[in-house]
């Protein structure tokens, strides 16, 4: 129990110096990074697992732990040898290109702006943040301007750590909100290592750039122990066309950002939370009116993303839906009035 409380504590002081006031919420799933023989230790809610303080484990392919590693050749969970980077092509030259990247069951996104900028918008899970390294490098990538966590899953943030540490980060956002996972810990101290200051995402907060309008439309509020209400939800415009990137809000959140009367009308979303049924409520889809939607998830998860009544819901919408499982990496470039789409596969 010593080192759950150690590793709570460091996180409290990391978060403190990055946000000031904060919230931090306790794991409801032990973190880690797995090792070459494809397990890793237990961290936090041990028991919970059933599992001791420290214990070393593996994980069978629904993600619950196992004490003995699977039988070879047996499926295992978005392995790390599964990932590899999509070969894309370079930004084109004046135009706005965004890149939602195929980085299994979780989600990035980069954004590369006329006027040369760029963004990344998540990094996920911690097996993907060299993967991540390899499509920034491929897309010619020297430095980031803004580095946007939506939230603290390992999923969303897990690869950011890495991003850090390979590339200069002029500027962080992250909702007010902490984790006590180690992949968050990751995340502070790489943070902090590069001696950035978090700034915080939330509702009516505008990213300074130029040539577009990038404004935060949540969170709006806090949402206790609901990691994924927490998410950054990011709207950003070029020209005539916009896009609405939305982490894993879910229900609650779309619906206090409509009661709250955020601009939300995008030509392009990113839906929710990899196309669970838990986001995209057909009011908020009402809200957005999209003619393209973009679900990013890793083929055969075990999680069933996205779900089916999502993609009716999408194509009721007459929305063209794009999937990073069947796609691959899917690129959409802006010329400030016309959107252009492409995929890999």
């Amino acid at each position: 129990m010593k080192k759950h409380f150690t590793a709570f504590i460091v996180t409290i002081v990391l978060a403190s110096s990055a946000f000031g006031a904060f919230r931090v919420q306790q794991a409801d799933a032990h973190p880690g990074r797995t090792d070459a023989k494809g397990g890793h230790t237990c961290r936090t809610n041990c028991a919970k697992w059933g599992l001791k303080d420290g214990e070393y484990h593996y994980h069978h392919a629904d993600g619950t732990p196992s004490k003995t590693p699977p039988k070879t050749g047996a499926a295992t969970q978005e392995p790390s040898t599964a990932l590899k980077a999509d070969k894309l092509k370079a930004p084109s030259k004046g135009k706005l290109s965004v890149y939602f990247l195929n980085v299994g069951q979780g989600d990035a996104t980069y954004i590369h702006t006329a006027n040369g900028d760029d963004i990344l918008i998540d990094g996920g899970k911690n097996e993907a943040g060299t993967v991540v390294v390899d499509y920034l490098k491929q897309l010619g990538v020297k430095d980031i301007e803004v580095m946007v966590s939506t939230h603290p899953d390992e999923d969303h943030v897990g690869g950011l750590d890495t991003v850090l540490k390979q590339f200069a980060v002029k500027s962080v956002y992250a909702p007010k909100v902490a984790h006590t996972t180690q992949t968050y810990k990751d995340f502070l101290l790489a943070v902090k290592s590069e001696g950035l200051t978090i700034k915080e995402a939330k509702a009516g907060v505008s990213i300074p750039l130029q040539g577009v309008t990038a404004k935060f439309a949540g969170p709006g509020k806090a949402y206790g122990d609901d990691l994924n209400d927490w998410s950054a939800v990011l709207r950003l415009v070029y020209g005539t066309t916009s896009f609405l990137f939305t982490g894993d809000a879910e229900a609650q959140a779309e619906t206090d950002m409509i009661a709250a009367k955020e601009t939300l009308k995008a030509d392009v979303l990113k839906v929710g939370h990899h196309g669970s049924d838990t986001s995209t409520t057909a009011a908020f889809l009402k809200a957005v009116a999209p003619k393209y939607a973009v679900i990013s998830a890793g083929a055969d998860n075990s999680y069933g993303h996205p779900k089916k009544t999502i993609i009716d819901r999408l194509t009721g919408a007459k929305a063209t839906v794009y999937r990073t499982d069947m796609k691959g990496t899917v690129t959409a470039v802006s010329d400030g009035t016309k959107l252009t789409f492409g995929t890999v596969k």
